[in-house]
């Protein structure tokens, strides 16, 4: 048996190590791309959904926002600039500061890279931490072990194309979320005030506030469902405007999008989330309770009055 002289030097050498476990993922996520055509590294794709989601936007902002260095976040940027995926031009005013936004190029390359690839690597790197617990750098040694054992690539390859995946809000999608939600709501209930505003300005009420709008698409019916965290207050997310089209109900799409959504909350750090629904929402209450959901009346206490709908409230307790 080979020793693995790295991980015996210690928990000092941490940094080396996910630096190692970095490169060894990232190049089957590069190999899975260069598979499909697709002129990108993996590096850049936060970069591009970056530049997506808060552009136009200036290196150091984008930087800051990504919490990496700025010759690192420059470097990647240089090659999406000269093949022309990203264009920078000169904030009006300021002839100093250079503003950063996807060339129509570059949206194109975006969407494919969140209906191509993305969805390959997610459940590929999901199998790799699924079920660990305890001491971290034990858990660190078995991932280790595990990508050693079959590399990402060999488990995209199993997993083949996928079936379902996630992708984030983009402006071309804003419609999509108003109206899968407005069908979702009218079909019980009445579109109250608050929806509206919601649906109407999910940028400016959910996306700048620092939320997240997530959306579920399959290859046949295309973007079938949404869902979004919202910012709220004492520390609190609300997990909202979840949404399923009637053409794709039975395809367990609001389940996918449920999973997927406290998976975002977990990797940003939102361990308070919570949720308001209707007791005529029976199915729904049942997904929410089965991923981890419990009835909860100081949640009813603290937020239901938002809707005259609300007289369910739920906090997420895990699974």
């Amino acid at each position: 048996m080979q020793v693995d002289l790295l991980a015996g030097f210690g928990v000092g050498f941490l940094g080396s190590r996910l630096k190692r476990l970095a490169e060894r993922m990232q190049a089957d996520a590069a190999e899975v791309a260069r598979a499909l055509d697709l002129p990108v590294q993996p590096s850049q794709m936060s970069l591009l959904l970056t530049i997506r989601l808060h552009g136009p936007i200036a290196v150091g902002e984008l930087a800051e926002r990504l919490q990496l260095a700025q010759p690192t976040v420059t470097r990647a940027l240089k090659p999406l600039e000269d093949d022309g995926f990203v264009a920078a031009s000169r904030a009006p005013g300021d002839g100093r500061t250079k503003r950063l936004a996807l060339t129509e190029k570059g949206q194109a390359l975006l969407v494919r890279i969140q209906t191509e690839l993305l969805p390959r690597i997610e459940p590929a790197a999901a199998e790799l931490v699924e079920g660990l617990r305890g001491d971290f750098m034990q858990g660190l040694a078995r991932v280790e072990q595990r990508l050693a054992d079959r590399s990402l690539l060999t488990r995209m390859e199993a997993a083949g194309p996928p079936t379902m995946w996630a992708r984030d809000f983009s402006d071309d999608l804003a419609q999509a979320f108003y109206r899968i939600n407005a069908e979702w709501i009218q079909d019980m209930f009445a579109l109250e005030e608050n929806d509206i505003a919601l649906l109407s300005k999910p940028r400016e009420l959910i996306l700048d506030k620092g939320g997240v709008v997530l959306f579920a698409q399959t290859p046949e019916l295309g973007v079938v469902g949404t869902c979004a965290l919202m910012v709220s207050k004492d520390g609190w997310v609300e997990l909202t405007k979840m949404g399923v089209l009637k053409s794709a109900r039975g395809l367990k799409v609001g389940e996918f999008l449920l999973a997927k959504t406290l998976e975002r909350a977990a990797s940003l750090g939102m361990d308070k989330v919570y949720l308001l629904t209707n007791k005529k929402c029976g199915p729904a209450i049942h997904l929410y309770e089965k991923l981890g959901f419990v009835h909860d009346a100081e949640i009813m206490r603290q937020f239901g009055a938002r809707y005259e709908r609300c007289d369910v409230a739920m906090s997420y307790r895990g699974r």
